[in-house]
């Protein structure tokens, strides 16, 4: 059984294999001790479920992440400038909620991951535009910017054939739910009008504690696309089922969408 130390893909039975059908040997036929007589009644056997692939993996991760461009396009699009912060914060704590949900399931469930796919499209339109109207053309930046570093980052895992070790999962894990916990501060005590600094307001003077912040999550976020290319890669590698693709590509898009606003927000302060 493969077990991993990412939050989103960290689950007790993913990437298990299936089992042998009950009846049956992994040749498909009788056990010994049990017989078949023609005419006899033999209980229902299921079909084997496929086995999780590369390919399998890409084509789920280009619907997600178009789902959530769609979206995105449409939130733009179609939500009215007074609703541009409820809809922002709406779909943030949503999504987050959704994210958690997800990931704790004990079977990943395909609608869910299409769910918050949609719900962080939301999210992702609207503070892409609000980022545009002091910025312009820093969408389409942050955008190349992405799948950019994604891009070198997968290279750089397979060329250089970066090996996973468990003290880098703990380092890389403990650092994620360590950011997560600071902005969760931060945004609890900003709603009582405290500011810690961690994220900056977009238009003022630039914090430099926000400019680390934010290189530091950027930075968390390409480490866990490693964890993401290396648990992918070990699921295909063991046979793993071809349902646990969606997980595959829930984990990536979750990964994608924080490199994004990381990114985002960095050349917000580069622009100033």
């Amino acid at each position: 059984m493969l077990r991993s130390s990412n939050p989103i893909l960290s689950k007790q039975d993913a990437f298990t294999p299936a089992a042998p059908q009950y009846n049956q040997n992994p040749y498909g036929q009788p056990q010994a001790g049990y017989p078949q007589y023609p005419g006899s009644p033999q209980a229902p056997v299921q079909a084997p479920e496929g086995r999780m692939t590369l390919d399998d993996v890409v084509t789920k991760t280009a619907v997600t992440m178009g789902v959530l461009v769609i979206a995105a396009a449409l939130a733009w699009r179609f939500v009215p400038d007074a609703l541009y912060f409820p809809a922002l914060i709406a779909s943030g704590l949503i999504g987050f909620i959704v994210v958690l949900f997800v990931a704790f399931r004990r079977n990943v469930s395909p609608g869910l991951v299409l769910l918050y796919a949609g719900i962080e499209g939301i999210f992702i339109g609207m503070i892409s535009k609000i980022f545009e109207s002091y910025y312009s053309g820093i969408v389409v930046q942050a955008v190349i910017g992405t799948f950019a570093a994604a891009g070198v980052t997968l290279a750089a895992y397979k060329f250089f054939n970066i090996r996973v070790t468990p003290k880098f999962r703990k380092v890389v894990i403990i650092g994620t739910i360590a950011f997560a916990v600071a902005l969760l501060i931060n945004f609890v005590l900003a709603l009582f009008g405290v500011n810690l600094g961690l994220r900056d307001s977009g238009t003022g003077a630039i914090s430099l504690l926000a400019v680390v912040f934010s290189l530091i999550g950027a930075g968390l976020a390409v480490l866990n696309l490693v964890l993401d290319f290396d648990y992918i890669e070990q699921g295909v590698a063991i046979g793993a089922p071809a349902s646990e693709s969606w997980r595959g590509a829930f984990g990536l898009t979750v990964t994608m969408v924080w490199l994004y606003i990381e990114i985002l927000r960095l050349l917000s302060y580069i622009r100033r």
